[in-house]
């Protein structure tokens, strides 16, 4: 697996990044094989097999500031998207409602020749080889993919979030919906983004250009496809609905995908008498990121052991509300307790989850990471202000 789905992997992956982190600034954008000149550690950050805090802390410890900004500027691209999402999550439900509409249209047939490589471009063909095949694509070439799907393909942008949230192992709803908006010019109106052929040139590896002489013709002179109708989003949820733990209950703490070191976590030091690994099946995932999910869930589940001394077992089902009562009635659990998941699918069901374990008297509670309530309300506007806030610490 390009990137990976286990702790222990995922630190040592970081550690041998670290010497070329001053270099990320320089390199970041070239995109050759095996992809050197980046960490590919976004899949387990993503998951938070390692969190983002871990990384930028890491990083600082053997650098300046100054000479690696950049890679942390990128790494909280993430954590920007994040927050921004979770105070608009109308953004996601308009996608979703996009989505479900097109559905058997003629783009989607369109939008399944382009995933089987039938796309008439063989620069496209090869990125969409490597994403079915590894579940990865290096930044810049998402970006030339999404802009040729969006301005050349003309190709609605939410069925290329849709292919792009099937495969990549580090696809989450925030960073795949808003990056697939920004290419398309809904999410900063007025920009969009072109790829072109200089671009390509210079920054695809000679080794992969030289097959794609014809393909990059399709590159020369992009003119940029503007949406008919653009509505900057406004705040619909400036305060996270609260779900406090409650002392003196017998507890359980539920572990997902969402956030997968909860012993690093306010978690640690809860004192549950159960835990479990419950996790939503998802048939329409790729087998790769089907198989890259449950590695991370099952070293999730060994990390919990060590940490609790408690067995963990895992379920991966289609019904994640009654797997919960269920394990909640067999231990006599009056609550379960987990980390809070962001906007996305797993959110989607909380509503129907706590329900079904309110009917039958158990509290479900959200925990936060204070980084995250942290930066939530620093994504009111623009990421460059957002970062700016940030960069104040290391700067000063």
């Amino acid at each position: 697996m390009i990137s990976p789905p286990d702790r222990a992997s995922a630190l040592q992956s970081l550690k041998d990044f670290l010497p070329r982190a001053p270099l990320y600034a320089r390199d970041r954008n070239h995109v050759a094989e095996g992809h050197p000149a980046v960490s590919k550690l976004s899949a387990a950050i993503r998951h938070r097999v390692i969190t983002e805090d871990e990384v930028v802390d890491a990083v600082l410890n053997q650098h300046r500031f100054s000479r690696v900004e950049k890679f942390i500027q990128e790494v909280r691209w993430r954590s920007y998207w994040k927050s921004w999402l979770s105070l608009r999550p109308q953004v996601w439900k308009s996608y979703l409602e996009s989505l479900q509409m097109m559905k058997h249209t003629p783009a989607a047939k369109a939008a399944g020749a382009v995933e089987s490589q039938d796309s008439g471009n063989e620069i496209i063909d090869h990125f969409s080889r490597e994403l079915v095949t590894t579940g990865y694509l290096h930044n810049h070439a998402r970006m030339w993919f999404a802009a040729w799907w969006v301005h050349l393909a003309r190709l609605p942008w939410e069925l290329g979030a849709d292919f792009f949230l099937r495969h990549l192992l580090d696809a989450d709803p925030a960073s795949n919906t808003l990056s697939w908006r920004w290419v398309a010019g809904l999410q900063t109106p007025g920009k969009t983004y072109l790829a072109r052929r200089s671009n390509l040139e210079r920054y695809l590896s000679p080794s992969l250009l030289a097959g794609f002489s014809q393909a990059l013709a399709e590159f020369e002179n992009p003119s940029p496809h503007l949406p008919s109708d653009i509505e900057r989003p406004t705040i619909t949820r400036p305060i996270l609905p609260d779900f406090p733990e409650k002392p003196d209950l017998s507890t359980g703490i539920w572990i997902h995908s969402e956030d997968l070191s909860p012993e690093n976590s306010p978690l640690a030091e809860c004192k549950p008498i159960a835990i479990r690994v419950i996790e939503k099946s998802a048939a329409a995932d790729s087998q790769v990121r089907q198989t890259w999910r449950n590695a991370a869930l099952e070293d999730a589940a060994i990390r919990a052991v060590k940490h609790w001394d408690i067995p963990v077992a895992m379920d991966v089902t289609d019904h994640i509300a009654n797997a919960l009562l269920r394990w909640a009635t067999s231990h006599r659990l009056e609550q379960i307790i987990a980390l809070r998941p962001e906007i996305g699918p797993l959110d989607d069901i909380l509503s129907d989850i706590r329900t079904g374990l309110a009917a039958a008297g158990i509290h479900l509670a959200l925990v936060d990471r204070p980084t995250d309530l942290a930066m939530r309300p620093l994504a009111t506007r623009g990421f460059f202000q957002f970062w700016e806030n940030l960069r104040v610490p290391y700067t000063s």
